[in-house]
């Protein structure tokens, strides 16, 4: 059983077992009538001969009040996605593939490549953002809900906490996020928001100062979760990055726009598991190394917007305080640990903590050389404003591939 204790600058929605789930999806699917609900799943065509995709389209097959389910496809040849229509079609609710590899979507989304709008580079933020695209283009949608493909331990009772506070008329809230603990094979997980967010955090206050900015993300339980649901009008206006900064990119969006008193986080799982990436210790450029790089990088991107100044000197403070931090953080998780009957290998923990330490400064020199760097995608606003006529034609373009 959670606590029921308020910390930080946002709401936290507990799950102290005193209602039943059930209960709760009547009510979620009363309020769906008036704010219809759609879910976007972003996936590569690999994830489809993956257990955790099965069981996910399993499980949303039963769930009633969900309008509509847009399915970003990356890496997907014709054949393949002619597979993936015919794997989803067993969902009864309405559902739209967006093929993005596909002749019709790339010769629409070819006008935004010659206005310099496109996003980047491939990737889950490049597949989100227009997976965005299209929910605002449809128009039938008051409330959007996003979650991987890759969630080992998915059930639908997931997805009932997690639209609860955006789709409940009698509260306020426009965002909210999911929380969970993260434990496989006897082991905690979570590494990089362990070991490499919540000390780097702290880091930060400790050399810059107490910050609004770092209390903001202190106050989320598991910042870097990929779940999260916000009243469908609040995409218009968010820029999402293309890297590995996405989750931590849209709560810095949010908070940029909104209020703290209309931002959430829901506690939506006993346990949580997903897909684990590599440490790629040898190469920045892939898997959790390339994760820690970005996301330092989105932090100390936020905190310059607010007025913060760094230096080569400042980076240097920060990995050292950091690393104390984190090697201080190991310990109480290992006795955590202990007492809850798991295990963690302490040298796996601090080679992880190394490696970030040492990616805090590639993030910063980065940062240095770099600071006009935008990674960020455009608004949807402003590729409305650039083409008036974009949405539409997109929208189109997905139509025909899928009907």
């Amino acid at each position: 059983m959670a606590d029921f204790i308020q910390r930080g600058n946002i709401t936290t929605f507990h799950d102290l077992r005193t209602k039943n789930v059930v209960e709760l999806e009547k009510e979620v699917l009363t309020y769906s009538k008036n704010r219809p609900i759609s879910l976007v799943v972003p996936c590569l065509y690999s994830e489809l001969a993956k257990p955790a995709l099965k069981n996910i389209v399993d499980e949303l097959s039963k769930v009633k009040f969900l309008n509509h389910i847009i399915i970003g496809l990356d890496k997907a040849d014709e054949k393949d996605f002619r597979h993936a229509k015919s794997y989803f079609s067993k969902l009864p609710q309405r559902h739209d593939i967006l093929w993005h590899d596909g002749p019709r979507l790339l010769n629409v989304t070819d006008a935004l490549k010659k206005s310099n709008l496109s996003p980047p580079e491939p990737g889950k933020g490049r597949n989100v953002w227009y997976c965005f695209g299209y929910a605002l283009a449809l128009q039938t949608s008051e409330v959007v809900v996003l979650h991987d493909a890759d969630i080992t331990t998915y059930d639908k009772d997931m997805l009932t906490k997690l639209v609860f506070p955006v789709v409940n008329p009698n509260f306020f809230y426009v965002f909210t996020k999911g929380y969970y603990p993260r434990i496989h094979a006897h082991m905690f997980g979570g590494r990089v928001v362990r070991l490499l967010v919540a000390p780097l955090l702290q880091a930060l206050k400790k050399v810059i100062g107490d910050h609004e900015y770092l209390s903001y993300l202190q106050s989320f339980r598991y910042p870097l979760a990929g779940e999260f649901a916000m009243r469908t009008s609040v995409l218009s206006d968010i820029r999402i990055p293309s890297d590995w900064g996405l989750e931590i990119g849209v709560l810095s969006e949010i908070r940029r726009s909104y209020s703290s008193k209309v931002i959430s986080q829901v506690e939506i799982a006993d346990t949580y598991d997903h897909k684990h990436q590599e440490m790629s210790q040898d190469d920045s450029s892939k898997g959790l190394s390339r994760m820690s790089v970005d996301i330092s990088k989105a932090i100390f991107r936020k905190l310059a917007t607010d007025g913060e100044s760094f230096s080569q000197e400042t980076f240097r403070t920060i990995k050292a305080t950091y690393f104390r931090e984190a090697l201080d953080l190991i310990e109480s998780y290992y006795d955590d640990a202990k007492m809850n009957g798991l295990s963690i290998d302490r040298n796996q923990e601090e080679q992880s903590v190394e490696l970030f330490a040492q990616n805090i400064m590639l993030a910063g020199k980065a940062f240095l050389e770099n600071p006009m760097e935008t990674p960020f995608m455009p608004t949807w606003r402003r590729i409305n404003d650039a083409h008036p006529d974009f949405l539409a034609n997109f929208r189109t373009a997905v139509m025909e591939d899928n009907y």
